[in-house]
Order: structure tokens, then C-alpha cells, then sequence
């Protein structure tokens, strides 16, 4: 079972501030590989994150549909801590949803859209890989 650590949670509401970045990959619509920095990716749930899309017409926005399996990565080269996500996204449209991803994204992110014009999305997790200097952990669901 997924359950995103505290440590976990903490590096990623940081992220930003330390000068690490959450990169997302996914196959886009033309089935290319994609891949783009996510600086609004926040634990939503102990087994889910939650992305803020500024732009509707985005092209993941118009993937997900079809081909909603995504991946992020984060690393923190100092540290040697290393994290993977995999799951499936989904747009979530539920007003009280939307709004409690758009508050709990980086502030810094909210500044790019203060209107809420973007679009909330939500990753369930399937699969979630730790490692830690030489210990690797993989939690599936």
C-alpha cells in the first residue's frame, strides 16, 4: 500500500525553496514522450498528488483522457534521495477538490494564476519508489 512519508511530504512542499524541481512524463497526444517541470505537484492524499495546470488547452490537459498514465521524479543530488511516482491522472472538477489543490500548491505557484483559471488534476498512485543513499524501497498499491 502507498502511504507518502512525512519526509517525503516535507521535500516536496520545499521543493521550490530548495531549488529542486518535481518533473512529470507522460506520452503526449501526438505520442511523443513528454516531459515538464510540475512546480505546483503537492501530496493531496497519503496516496495521491495534486498538479495545478494553469493552462486548460495544455496538452497533458488534453491527454489524460486517452493516455493518462504519468510519472514524476524527484532528486535531491546532495542528499542521494531519489523519488518516483506512477500513476494514473485524472481531472478533478468537484469545486471543493479543485479549490483545496489550488490552495495547497506553493504559493509561489498560485501567483501565476490568481484568477483559478487552470485546471486541477489528480494522480492516484500506483506505484511509489524511494531511495535513500543505497536502501530502495517500492510501495505498489
Amino acid at each position: 500500500m502507498i502511504n507518502i512519508s512525512q519526509e517525503l511530504r516535507q521535500r516536496l512542499d520545499s521543493a521550490l525553496n530548495d531549488g529542486k524541481t518535481l518533473t512529470a512524463a507522460y506520452v503526449d497526444s501526438r505520442g511523443k514522450p513528454h516531459i515538464s517541470f510540475y512546480g505546483s505537484t503537492h501530496v493531496h492524499e497519503p496516496d495521491k498528488l495534486g498538479i495545478w495546470v494553469r493552462n486548460p488547452e495544455s496538452d497533458l490537459i488534453n491527454t489524460i483522457p486517452d493516455r493518462p498514465n504519468i510519472a514524476f521524479i524527484y532528486g535531491d543530488i546532495g542528499s542521494r534521495f531519489y523519488a518516483k511516482f506512477e500513476g494514473t491522472a485524472r481531472i478533478e472538477t468537484q469545486h471543493e477538490i479543485r479549490q483545496r489543490i489550488y490552495d495547497e500548491m506553493h504559493p509561489v505557484e498560485r501567483q501565476f494564476d490568481p484568477e483559478m483559471k487552470g485546471i486541477a488534476v489528480v494522480i492516484d498512485l500506483e506505484t511509489l519508489t524511494v531511495q535513500s543513499g543505497r536502501d530502495k524501497q517500492v510501495s505498489t498499491i
